[in-house]
């Protein structure tokens, strides 16, 4: 090879070199900037900015995206906001409701909290689900609910929770049981189905720790109804006052009083000597400050005075928009 040629080779080396380096250098900075950009730049989603730093984002998919990454692939502060997202704004949380094809692995990986998967809302066949009988809702006979309602809120249920002896007593938060929310009514048909959307049971461990705070007993938490399948919201019990639309049918409504003496009625909440109505009213002004707060949980809080063999109680949910109201009956 002569000089010259030795001198062309060296040259095509050095300039390969450079180039490799030059693009080695250009990944790199790209590869800097999109940690970068993820970790702090606004995303769009369906017209909304999410502003989520990227754990969060990660918490979000993991959450909302079927077949989800497992622990092993998810870093602490992920799955710290992960358990944070799943324990719901009270962090009283217990489980979540997922249909079969959405059960999440990494879910799997907080303590004391499970996944509880849905009998599809297709399997209810002439009225019954096996053989506990539910009724129809207003959606499946062309009726449509109101249309100050949003999201949706009035449509069929996505499914049912299926409850057994055995697990009736599985906490769905610190101070509610899924016995808590069943239909009071065919005490001897098993396995019974039960809808319950998870937010509600959040707002009320949230007015829970309000009260709390303000020198309430708690520990004597009643649910006088919880879930009312549509068959029983129409003719089953004390029918004076419900709706014909009652939240109670969807799942997100409950009837509660506190009775921390175990007497069977409200306890005095606000020490005026008297169990009526204003306690019941004392309750609203926690709900109140909750919906405040929280406003992705705001509903309605209805004051029932003692009536028909109960006492005061009041009525909360989460239908999606602010209701106030007083009555007597069953809620």
């Amino acid at each position: 090879m002569t000089h010259e040629s030795r001198q062309g080779e060296k040259r095509k080396e050095r300039l390969l070199g450079a180039t490799g380096i030059a693009i080695i250098a250009l990944l790199a900075l790209a590869w800097t900037w999109s940690i970068a950009y993820s970790t702090s730049a606004p995303h769009e989603s369906d017209g909304e900015v999410d502003s989520s730093p990227s754990p969060i984002r990660a918490v979000t998919t993991a959450l909302t995206t079927t077949g989800g990454p497992t622990a092993a692939y998810l870093t602490d502060a992920t799955l710290d906001e992960l358990e944070k997202r799943a324990r719901g704004a009270s962090g009283k949380l217990r489980v979540t409701t997922v249909l079969p094809d959405q059960v999440n692995n990494a879910l799997n990986a907080i303590q004391n909290f499970s996944q509880v998967t849905l009998t599809p809302f297709s399997a209810k066949q002439n009225g019954r689900v096996g053989l506990y009988f539910i009724g129809n809702w207003p959606g499946e006979r062309g009726r449509a609910g109101p249309s100050k309602a949003p999201g949706g809120r009035y449509a069929n249920p996505r499914g049912f929770i299926q409850i057994t002896p055995d697990n009736q007593d599985t906490r769905v938060s610190e101070h509610f049981r899924f016995r808590d929310f069943l239909t009071h009514d065919q005490p001897n048909v098993w396995p019974k189905y039960l809808v319950l959307e998870i937010r509600n049971v959040d707002k009320l461990e949230l007015v829970l720790e309000d009260l709390a705070r303000r020198g309430v007993d708690i520990s004597g938490v009643t649910v006088m109804s919880g879930f009312r399948t549509p068959q029983y919201n129409a003719g089953g019990g004390n029918t004076g006052g419900r709706a014909g639309l009652s939240r109670h049918m969807y799942g997100d409504a409950a009837d509660i009083f506190i009775d921390s003496d175990h007497n069977g009625i409200m306890d005095d909440l606000n020490h005026d000597g008297r169990v009526n109505a204003d306690d019941a009213a004392f309750i609203r002004s926690s709900v109140d400050r909750v919906e405040n707060n929280h406003p992705e949980l705001i509903g309605g809080a209805g004051v029932y005075t003692a009536c028909c063999g109960h006492g005061p109680f009041i009525h909360i949910d989460s239908r999606g928009y602010r209701a106030r109201w007083s009555g007597t009956g069953g809620g």
